[in-house]
């Protein structure tokens, strides 16, 4: 059995998701279909939703400004993630 139900979005995201889905071969509608078979195979959303901690906002906004710590190799990394 389907059942019919009308939902209200922002149109231009809309539009986006649409074009974005139709690249992967799916409509709206199955992609909402997959959604809520997600959502009932989880017992939940099939993702994390959660308010960003301070540090980790703080981590977002260096990132987004460019700034904090940057390496030029992996192993730069690892050693200041040891030290």
């Amino acid at each position: 059995m389907k059942t019919q139900t009308t939902v209200r979005v922002d149109e231009v995201v809309y539009r986006q998701a649409k074009d974005i889905l139709s690249q992967i071969g799916l409509s709206y509608s199955q992609a909402i279909s997959v959604f809520n078979n997600m959502i009932v195979m989880n017992k939940g959303l099939p993702f994390d939703v959660k308010i960003p901690t301070q540090e980790t906002q703080k981590a977002l906004t260096q990132l987004e400004n460019k700034k904090g710590k940057s390496f030029k190799i992996t192993q730069e990394l690892f050693d200041d993630l040891d030290s």
